[in-house]
């Protein structure tokens, strides 16, 4: 990290064990990626004596350059009522989830589907499926699960559509179509 780790405590006092804890795990960040440059902490304690009020809050706000703040907001479980270092590890926990999300979109290994244009060529009446004609006059089957926002029924033959392309079964096939405006293709 380029800067040293900045912590917050509110209504409670924490334990040199909590303290050594925040310490540990902001350290463990590290291993996970070398593009952290901050970590900003904040745990607060018990407000009131109500039911559910007597929870921990762990918030974390890591900086991470050449990408958008990991944030993380975690209450504590009912088991973590008197233990706030599994709080603490909890959230760090769904913290490196992010950050190891983070590393693999930046290492592009999230797999990016190509966006295709097309109009819908054939409505079978009897089945739940239809083509889809492409530019270059190839047709692609979709079936009803693939449109997306139920606009299944509101498709007929001409409807200019976005989808994803995969190899099926018999054929190529979208894995999801959206229904677009005109305007969208030339």
């Amino acid at each position: 990290m380029q800067t040293p780790i900045d912590i917050a405590f509110r209504h409670f006092e924490p334990s040199e064990q909590v303290r050594s804890e925040i310490a540990a795990q902001a350290r463990r960040l590290e291993k996970f990626s070398r593009r952290i440059t901050s970590c900003h902490v904040v745990i607060s304690g018990p407000q009131s004596r109500r039911q559910n009020a007597g929870l921990f809050q762990v918030q974390l706000r890591i900086a991470m350059s050449g990408r958008k703040d990991v944030v993380v907001d975690r209450h504590g479980h009912a088991l973590e009522r008197e233990h706030t270092t599994l709080a603490i590890k909890g959230a760090f926990a769904a913290a490196v989830r992010q950050i190891e999300e983070a590393a693999r979109e930046m290492r592009d290994q999230v797999k990016q589907h190509p966006k295709s244009l097309g109009r819908v060529a054939k409505l079978l009446a009897s089945a739940d499926c239809d083509f889809i004609e492409t530019p270059d006059g190839r047709e692609v089957y979709f079936h009803r699960n693939a449109v997306l926002n139920g606009a299944f029924n509101r498709l007929t033959v001409g409807s200019e559509v976005s989808f994803v392309e995969e190899e099926g079964m018999k054929g190529p096939q979208a894995t999801w179509v959206r229904l677009v405006g005109k305007h969208h293709l030339a």
